[in-house]
């Protein structure tokens, strides 16, 4: 990590072992979801949406994971094709987005003892980007193209301005940490923030400029979307769709497949261990092979030796079942749909921003709970079968209160593909087909007398979650 914890941990008293257990045992909920995703997998989107809502009626939305919910459910209704309510949840979405990042940060600087999980979910960086960029959807599939131009641009302005938002969040850390009761101090230094340009906004503008007859802004466009695959190779590390915006003497029509399940977190499981001799705390992972690694390494002054657990988020790919997606215009083979984005390379690299700040924060309260569970078991060492309980029972303690805050959306989907196709103006019967590696057929979507604009807005959806 290029940011370094910089600072003297000066515990003594303030922090007793009761404020370990105050932290809690705390771990991501997410087992309710398994079947909205079975659900979404076999294209029942209605009970998808029902099982949502089952779960927010039963609470297993917390009020601090309100941004989960609104997403989750916009996106459930997006799928469902019930356009003005998923826009309803994915504005309060985006709103929450807006309210909880700093508050959220806020309360983290008033103390590094907190765990993640504790505070209010203020969504990822890539999740609220899709936020925008499928209430533009919804509003171009009714004809709103002013509307999904806003969507747009504010997904741009989101991702021109996220270097800004972490360098507040840095001074706005730094400065509690000085003030922070348990005197552990950290020095955050906000990451480079490498994406800002992202293709399937420039697509959606794109088209949707070229529907009003505006093909100066088009063109615009699409030259940005070219750029984007140009000047940002680690996100867009494929060929550029061949896609069109205008033809001379036929229409285009526009499809978007969207393919599989965006990445969750997993945890990261890692060790602590310090050398007071040396002033050093070393990170470790443990390999298949049972050895421990370094991961990290801290200079650091701290009083006492110790070795003990804890966690952060990692983004991780879902597989998928989805390797292509035909298309047919009245049952003749037209072509492939082509990838246009990869929504898992997106959030890895949007995770990158803030992924220091979540490893300082971690360490340094790992560092701080170890010291203070270290002065509990000395408290605790009465000697006997007794004593070493005690001392047991506060080693459990102080793992189970670090697990990794693993709080995402998991109904976004995993891979955008598109294709422009020029073809005759007029009603047509259109198939999509999303294949397996193998060419098995896992999913079809039919439209009957689809009507095809020779002027106008011709771009449809169709979405295999498998």
């Amino acid at each position: 990590m290029s940011s370094k914890i910089t600072a003297v941990v000066a515990i003594g008293c303030l922090l007793c072992f009761s404020g370990i257990i105050a932290c809690g045992s705390v771990a991501t909920k997410k087992g309710f979801y398994d079947p909205v995703i079975v659900d979404l997998q076999k294209d029942d989107f209605n009970n998808a949406v029902q099982k949502i809502e089952t779960a927010k009626a039963k609470h297993k939305f917390g009020e601090k994971d309100r941004f989960l919910y609104f997403i989750d459910a916009g996106l459930a209704y997006h799928y469902a094709s019930r356009y003005d309510t998923s826009n309803q949840k994915l504005t309060q979405a985006e709103n929450a987005a807006d309210e909880l990042f700093t508050k959220s940060i806020s309360r983290a600087a008033l103390s590094l003892l907190l765990n993640d999980n504790i505070l209010e979910y203020a969504g990822e960086d890539y999740e609220i980007l899709y936020t925008n960029l499928f209430k533009a959807l919804n509003y171009m599939d009714q004809d709103n193209f002013d509307d999904a131009f806003v969507e747009v641009k504010r997904a741009n302005e989101k991702l021109n301005l996220l270097e800004r938002k972490y360098r507040e969040a840095s001074h706005i850390l730094n400065e509690g940490s000085l003030g922070d009761t348990n005197r552990v101090n950290i020095n955050y230094s906000a990451e480079k923030v490498r994406f800002n340009n992202d293709a399937f906004a420039r697509y959606l503008s794109m088209h949707a400029y070229a529907a009003e007859g505006k093909m100066d802004d088009a063109q615009i466009d699409y030259d940005l979307l070219h750029r984007a695959f140009q000047e940002q190779p680690f996100i867009y590390d494929f060929n550029v769709p061949a896609i069109k915006y205008y033809s001379k003497e036929k229409a285009i029509l526009s499809i978007v497949g969207l393919a599989g399940l965006s990445p969750v977190k997993e945890a990261l499981n890692l060790r602590l261990r310090t050398d007071k001799d040396l002033d050093l705390v070393q990170i470790l992972y443990t390999d298949p092979n049972r050895q421990d690694l370094v991961y990290g390494q801290l200079v650091l002054p701290v009083s006492e030796d110790y070795y003990f657990k804890f966690s952060i988020p990692r983004i991780v790919s879902r597989p998928s079942s989805i390797s292509r997606i035909r298309v047919f215009v009245d049952s003749i083979p037209a072509s492939e749909l082509q990838l246009l984005e990869d929504v898992g390379s997106v959030a890895r690299e949007t995770f990158e921003a803030k992924k220091s700040l979540i490893y300082l924060r971690t360490v340094a309260r790992a560092i701080a709970k170890g010291l203070a569970a270290h002065k509990a078991k000395k408290k605790a060492d009465t000697g006997g079968l007794g004593g070493w309980l005690k001392k047991a029972a506060i080693d459990v303690a102080t793992d189970i209160s670090e697990n990794a805050d693993l709080r995402c959306s998991r109904l976004l989907p995993g891979k955008i593909y598109v294709g422009d196709f020029e073809i005759e103006p007029g009603s047509h019967d259109l198939t999509i087909e999303f294949l397996g590696s193998d060419g098995t057929v896992i999913s079809t979507t039919e439209i009957k007398d689809y009507k095809v604009l020779k002027n106008g807005l011709n771009l449809l959806e169709a979405f295999s979650l498998n």
